[in-house]
């Protein structure tokens, strides 16, 4: 399985929404700065990810994106799936199998083994969040940026 700069870096952009922003929309230029993902791209990856029920957007100044569930319940799996749809790594253990089929479906060692592959993957990934990845980065000593739209000077 190889994933796509569009999986690669909408995992990015949650993650410095979820770690950065919190409950406050984040603006895509603020996110490009960030990530050094361009805007248009990220722009293109954030239509997937709504699509999918993972990001909602806000119109206006004070305006952005924002996480559309809590960090704890968004999945690696959940953006590969947004973004790349469902990931196999091997097409003989797919469900959705091609027409033509393998001969030896159903009486192949490999084939079980790529299987169980699968399913390990898929395991790992439901089982990392953008929680888990929010502590990570603080336990790396990654620094926080401040909303600076939010900043007020006396």
């Amino acid at each position: 399985m190889k994933l796509s700069t569009k999986s690669r870096y909408g995992l990015r952009a949650l993650f410095d929404i979820a770690y950065n922003s919190g409950t406050f929309p984040a603006q895509i230029q603020d996110i490009s700065r960030r990530q050094h993902i361009s805007p248009r791209y990220l722009e293109q990856i954030f239509q997937s990810l709504k699509r999918a029920g993972i990001l909602k957007s806000k119109r206006g100044p004070q305006g952005g994106y924002f996480l559309a569930k809590k960090p704890e319940e968004i999945t690696l799996r959940d953006i590969i799936r947004a973004t790349e749809g469902e990931s196999i790594l091997i097409e003989c253990v797919s469900p959705k199998k091609s027409k033509k089929g393998c001969e030896f479906d159903g009486s192949c060692l490999a084939q079980t083994i790529w299987q169980e592959a699968t399913n390990r993957l898929y395991e790992y990934f439901d089982s990392v969040s953008l929680k888990t990845l929010c502590e990570r980065g603080q336990t790396m000593g990654i620094k926080r940026e401040q909303d600076h739209r939010f900043m007020y000077f006396i």
